[in-house]
């Protein structure tokens, strides 16, 4: 039951407060991190047509921070726009957030239903909105089923927003390094028509980071093949192409949002699957509450332990030189101990 999907629910983002006007006249700090070019990054700082100012990118979260940043090298400067430490699901942009959009050339976002904002800020922005590249664009998605879909359109409906907006798709697909290679050049394409002067150092820097994702993709498939167990439960269902990749299967404790709570059937069926298949381990996550997944682990004898679906890094992991590398390889490494 490879990349078997067992509970998909999301909640939609709240409206976006305020006008467009009110976000053009907004202050000029995001909050977020802020990189001056990329991780050993190939290229020159005359960017943007050789004025020798850096391309000034706005990146939704922290995958899409880090692919622009790697890929972008030293010809850009990029903000990201959800704060270190912060679960992005229902993050919405402030008024200045909105000014860090706007002073931007170019927006880089998930898509596949990831960051509900975008549509209506990018309308509401009118001619100051920037450029945008939705790195997701044109890769193999993994779909909602129908009754998560339903569900989910219930959700929008009782919170009084349009349930047409609902995405069908899990948008957690950088959690796959085929895929997230996939969304950096779809980033480089971007950046080099956004820059054309930098096309050969955009792509030089996806070449050789592409060839790190390849080597990634080859740790994870000789890891986790010949492993006796293959079955995780997880914090929230952020696993599935990851699980779809290595063929594994994922219980999530919670929907397709972190913050969203099991009811006691779902318990239930949670505890009985840990005892029925060997479960040692249930993975929680930083970014939330390891509550639910504690009181799991007391009920079958398992253990806690986390797993990062990279959502978000904190600022000591940040500062301590951690990346989307860094992290999925130490992902790797619990896996393997889980199901050994």
């Amino acid at each position: 039951m490879t990349g078997k999907k067992v509970m998909f629910t999301r909640r939609g983002a709240l409206g976006l407060m305020g006008s467009a006007a009110a976000f053009v006249l907004a202050g000029c700090s995001s909050g977020g991190q802020k990189k001056e070019g990329g991780q050993g990054g190939t290229g020159t700082n005359a960017a943007a047509g050789g004025s020798g100012a850096m391309l000034k990118v706005a990146a939704s979260f922290y995958p899409m921070y880090d692919f622009t940043s790697k890929v972008g090298g030293d010809r850009v400067e990029v903000s990201c726009l959800v704060p270190a430490g912060t679960e992005p699901h229902d993050w919405e942009p402030s008024t200045t957030d909105m000014r860090t959009i706007t002073d931007a050339k170019l927006l880089v976002y998930n898509g596949a239903g990831m960051e509900h904002w975008v549509s209506d800020t990018l309308e509401g922005l009118g001619s100051d909105a920037p450029k945008s590249v939705e790195a997701s664009k044109g890769l193999s998605l993994l779909k909602l089923s129908a009754e998560a879909l339903s569900e989910e359109k219930a959700e929008h409906e009782r919170a009084g927003e349009d349930p047409s907006k609902v995405s069908d798709t899990d948008p957690h697909c950088w959690l796959s390094p085929r895929r997230a290679k996939q969304e950096m050049e779809n980033i480089k394409d971007a950046l080099a028509a956004a820059d054309p002067d930098g096309k050969d150092a955009y792509e030089a820097n996806c070449q050789k980071w592409g060839a790190e994702f390849d080597k990634l993709d080859a740790e994870f498939k000789s890891g986790l093949e010949g492993l006796p167990h293959k079955n995780i439960v997880v914090s929230h269902e952020a696993f599935g192409y990851l699980c779809d990749d290595y063929g594994l299967t994922q219980l999530p404790i919670e929907g397709i949002e972190a913050d969203a709570e099991p009811d006691a059937q779902q318990m239930a069926k949670i505890t009985d699957f840990v005892k029925q298949n060997g479960v040692t381990t249930i993975f929680s996550e930083e970014l939330v509450s390891p509550k639910v997944a504690q009181s799991i682990a007391d009920a079958t004898g398992a253990s806690v332990e986390e797993l990062n679906p990279l959502e978000g890094l904190s600022e000591e992991e940040l500062a301590s030189g951690d990346d989307y590398f860094s992290t999925m390889r130490e992902n790797l490494g619990k896996l393997k101990k889980a199901l050994a």
